[in-house]
């Protein structure tokens, strides 16, 4: 009775020794295998473009996205990428639905063969529903996770920028009126020296902002101190 006792006791040990030894695939051919395991739909890996996908297509997605939200920064440029990508992800799974309804439409027998063309096709479609139920049914689940990840990104995107932009603004403001001040003692303000980085079009397109609200506001006092 204590040879089996000995064993339950070391049963731990030896699991967690045979798991130690279980580290996946050790030759080249079977890591790479591994690693292109979630390639098979394409929804879930690291590459993004498919082999079969077009590439140019795809930078010129990457561009649109780039475009519009003008990231700055890793932080910023490494959320408009995931955007990117979550899109282009959610793009493959409209087409795999497409193909696959296209398949069983075209691998379905309609039992009436002497309807009309449209009852035969409608037939067909739902006869393509029916098999395809669990590969549809999967791609609904991939869809749904790709787009609760893309709306939070996009979340997480905005709010970034709306922080930056505003201590942008921020920054900006307190730098004209460091340079109103030095005008108007007859001096010349170097933004670099206090570790401002605003282009000089920035500045220039700021403080014409900044002339034509004073404009506007003095017209808005005259005319409330001169209408009747």
């Amino acid at each position: 009775m204590s040879v089996p006792h000995r064993i339950d006791g070391n049963r731990a040990e030896v699991n967690k020794k045979n798991a130690q030894h279980s580290t996946g695939p050790k030759t080249e051919s079977g890591k790479k295998q591994s690693s292109l395991n979630a390639l098979r739909h394409g929804l879930t890996g690291q590459i993004v473009v498919m082999p079969t996908e077009d590439l140019h297509a795809y930078q010129v997605h990457l561009k649109s996205f780039t475009d519009e939200y003008h990231p700055h920064g890793a932080t910023e440029a490494h959320l408009v990428q995931a955007l990117a990508d979550c899109s282009w992800r959610l793009n493959r799974v409209a087409a795999l639905e497409t193909n696959l309804l296209t398949l069983g439409i075209a691998n379905a027998s309609s039992p009436i063969t002497d309807a009309p063309s449209q009852v035969r096709d409608a037939l067909s479609i739902v006869s393509a529903l029916e098999s395809q139920s669990k590969a549809l049914s999967n791609l609904s689940l991939h869809s749904q996770r790709l787009s609760r990840q893309f709306e939070r990104t996009v979340t997480q995107l905005r709010d970034l920028q709306k922080i930056r932009l505003t201590q942008e603004q921020r920054d900006l403001d307190n730098l004209l009126y460091i340079i109103e001040m030095y005008e108007g003692k007859g001096e010349t303000y170097d933004p670099s020296a206090d570790g401002f980085v605003f282009s000089e079009l920035q500045i220039k397109e700021a403080a014409r902002a900044r002339s034509r609200e004073r404009l506007a506001k003095e017209a808005t006092d005259h005319y409330a101190e001169t209408a009747p």
